[in-house]
């Protein structure tokens, strides 16, 4: 609600995207601003996803920890219950899954003078703890009109624009990693000079610099 009002106070003042991206949830925000949703489906979407997932038992924990998405991969081979859920930047991703399993592998980082934060979450998203969810929110997505992006979108399952979406999409990106630096990247590489954040908070204006080409970063 407070990105599509965002969309549209802006279009009221003249300004308008160029390309859009959004951080899980908000690529449903995304896919409306780029024309790959009507507002009512959008909201049709967002509210589908938040019952399948409000439903799940709790239980999950989310930590932002400082390390490439390769150290972490490195860390979490052989270890159960736990997934990247996002790359926000080059160093800097988060994982998700059973608490300890969260605990344990962010204490590993810990101990190595690394920067280690637990976001407050509800649930374990972009992990298998979201299994049970998504054929429902694949069902209610399978009942919406796509259409093709009217405006460029790099969406953040791969990072790389895409020409079109289809209800499946909804599914795989609910359970992979946010790609949110890729997304960045390719948005830069597409002569994007300008970010705009059309959300309730900065996050995203604070990691987005760390993904910009060196050049850029400013």
């Amino acid at each position: 609600a407070v990105g599509a009002g965002l969309v549209a106070l802006l279009a009221a003042c003249g300004i308008t995207p160029d390309a859009v991206a959004g951080h899980s949830v908000g690529e449903v925000t995304a896919a409306y601003a780029a024309g790959v949703l009507s507002l009512e489906d959008a909201c049709a979407l967002v509210a589908a996803r938040a019952r399948s997932m409000q439903a799940l038992p709790g239980g999950g924990a989310m930590t932002a920890v400082q390390a490439t998405e390769a150290e972490m991969s490195a860390a979490l081979d052989g270890v159960a219950g736990v997934s990247v859920a996002a790359v926000n930047g080059p160093s800097s991703v988060v994982i998700s899954g059973d608490a300890a399993a969260v605990d344990q592998v962010a204490d590993g980082f810990r101990v190595q003078g690394r920067r280690i934060r637990q976001l407050r979450v509800s649930h374990a998203f972009h992990s298998a703890r979201m299994d049970p969810a998504l054929a429902g929110l694949g069902e209610a997505a399978a009942a919406l009109e796509h259409a093709a992006p009217r405006i460029p979108w790099a969406c953040g399952l791969t990072g790389e624009l895409v020409s079109g979406c289809q209800p499946g999409y909804w599914v795989r990106q609910a359970r992979g990693p946010v790609r949110f630096a890729d997304t960045v990247a390719t948005l830069a590489t597409e002569g994007i000079s300008v970010f705009l954040e059309i959300g309730p908070d900065g996050t995203l204006s604070a990691l987005g610099p760390a993904a910009l080409p060196e050049d850029d970063g400013h």
